[in-house]
């Protein structure tokens, strides 16, 4: 099996974090579904590597509970879970907020024409069939938020707190959903841009809280991922 490239580009220093960047790109696409068995002399062959940075790339992935890798058994992509689903939104929720708050404080133009950048580029791939793209700008937008509120280092929390959730982010981008996606973005931009923060939290909880409510609908229609 053939991994693409990362849809988010990750920094890749050494041949572990490649590994990872592409097996976690995989998994969160579902070209790696759910059950998946992997194995490490075959990752290792087509990395063309040896098998060290594979095993540490399966431990990493591991600890976000994307692979259970036990000794003597298979390797496995993980199911999804709802509980961890429910506790990334809330965690995610928590600091994004906080962020927010602070964007809606110290924003400037130059802030402004980043995010709008940003969305103009969403603009165009919300009409594409490409999701990758589109899901790489909204990763984007979010961490411009982080950025402009001076905590750039919260986008890092954020981004290992939500590994379950993308797969289900994944699952629920349809079309009509970018089109929706892009609408939130743009009305968190017009709050924070109007320093409303009551608006622009009242936006962000609204938004992030989609997930939950799909979650069930999602899960019915693919039950075997769950």
């Amino acid at each position: 099996m053939m991994f693409e490239e990362p849809a988010v580009p990750m920094p890749v220093a050494t041949s572990t974090d490649g590994v990872f960047s592409s097996l976690y790109n995989a998994i969160i696409t579902m070209e790696l579904p759910p059950g998946t068995k992997l194995s490490e002399a075959e990752v290792a062959r087509q990395f063309d590597l040896s098998r060290q940075p594979v095993r540490d790339a399966f431990f990493r992935l591991s600890q976000l509970d994307f692979l259970t890798v036990r000794p003597q058994r298979a390797t496995r992509v993980t199911q999804i879970s709802e509980q961890a689903v429910v506790d990334a939104t809330f965690v995610r929720t928590a600091l994004e907020a906080e962020c927010l708050a602070r964007v809606c404080e110290r924003v400037e133009a130059a802030d402004l024409a980043r995010l709008d950048a940003n969305l103009a580029a969403q603009a165009e791939a919300s009409g594409e069939d490409a999701i990758s793209r589109f899901h790489a700008l909204d990763e984007e937008f979010h961490e411009l938020l982080c950025t402009i509120a001076g905590h750039a280092h919260v986008w890092d929390v954020i981004r290992r707190q939500k590994a379950q959730t993308d797969r289900v982010r994944w699952l629920s981008l349809s079309k009509t959903r970018r089109s929706e996606v892009l609408a939130d973005h743009r009305a968190i931009r017009d709050a924070v841009a109007a320093s409303d923060r009551a608006s622009a939290d009242a936006r962000l909880r609204d938004h992030l809280g989609h997930i939950l409510r799909v979650l069930p609908g999602i899960r019915e229609a693919h039950r075997h991922c769950f």
